[in-house]
């Protein structure tokens, strides 16, 4: 028991040590004035670094995190590859674990990403890193606070960077450029941005947990002694402040898809568990308190409570888990 404790602890140790340098590796990259393919080097980069950094996460739990079918029998059959490897989970299927210690909001993020690395991994994208660096400096804000969370906070990688340095100013043209993302990206990744966005509530999409967003402004001080960093922080009442959001493009809210009980049992049997009914629903959601407004599953209207698609996703990943149960 002991020698399994201590690989267990071994692999642990490995996981979270790849998972904090392909994070580094992620940021450097970006900050990278040489290399012009960032947006696609960072999102590979850090979807390594979170599905490693969630690997570790469920190993030191003890939960399985392994692709696998249950037996008749009772015994597990793992899935593996060609070559004999075990199939482990990826990020998405990571994220939509009940035991994920992922906040709603940093998963609405990573998600974010991921759509966006489908969006782009087979096609040739250009100057879409400022446009979505927002996002980025969320995802990397996330990572650290969660990797100090879960392991410690000797494990955080925010002593090792800073903020880069621009050898260049911006014009009034350049930064209206900025603004008007659709006028930068590919139209394929504009009409993700803008359907993905659209599913989010207001609340959601202000996040900074979903995309950090920092006023620059100019230094109107003299006087010796005042503050003298690149970036300063404004009160958001302040009148600096005001219009601030007025610069950002517009993107129409649109409703997002909403489930009562019974329409999610009907779902759940008619994917092939017929065995599940609105009680085991009921315990389901009880049992994680899936009702809690901090978890973005669903939304009360009026008297009603209505799940969303994530909490849809939650239980099908349920009934997956427990096929022998309601098969």
């Amino acid at each position: 028991m002991k020698a399994r404790n201590t690989r267990v602890g071994s692999i642990k140790q490995e996981l979270v040590s790849k998972s904090r340098e392909a994070a580094l590796a992620a940021v450097q990259v970006f900050n990278n004035p040489l290399i012009t393919f960032k947006s696609e080097m960072f999102i590979v980069n850090m979807h390594i670094a979170w599905t490693y950094l969630l690997h570790a996460h469920y190993r030191s739990q003890g939960i399985e995190y392994r692709y696998f079918k249950e037996l008749p029998s009772g015994r597990k059959k793992y899935d593996k590859t060609k070559n004999g490897a075990y199939k482990y989970w990826e990020l998405e299927r990571c994220l939509n674990n009940i035991e994920s210690p992922v906040d709603n909001d940093t998963a609405n993020n990573l998600r974010f990403l991921i759509g966006l690395r489908h969006e782009i991994e087979h096609q040739m994208t250009s100057r879409i890193d400022d446009a979505l660096s927002a996002r980025f400096q969320a995802c990397c804000l996330n990572f650290n606070d969660l990797i100090k969370k879960l392991f410690g906070n000797e494990l955080g990688i925010d002593r090792y960077l800073s903020f880069s340095l621009q050898f260049t100013s911006l014009s009034d043209e350049q930064t209206g450029v900025m603004q008007e993302y659709r006028d930068i990206l590919p139209a394929h990744v504009t009409r993700f941005v803008e359907g993905y966005d659209g599913d989010l509530s207001d609340v959601e999409f202000n996040s900074p947990k979903y995309a950090y967003r920092v006023l620059f402004t100019q230094k109107t001080a003299s006087r010796p002694g005042q503050a003298d960093k690149v970036i300063e922080f404004i009160d958001p009442e302040s009148e600096a402040a005001k219009g601030i959001n007025i610069t950002y493009t517009q993107i129409k809210e649109r409703e997002k898809t909403k489930y009562l009980p019974k329409q999610i049992e009907k779902l759940m049997q008619d994917e092939g568990y017929p065995k599940f009914n609105i009680t085991k629903h009921t315990n389901l959601w009880k049992k994680i308190d899936a009702k809690n407004n901090t978890k973005g599953y669903g939304v009360q209207v009026v008297n009603t409570w209505y799940w969303y698609e994530s909490w849809v996703s939650v239980v099908r990943q349920h009934c997956q888990n427990n096929k022998k149960k309601y098969q």
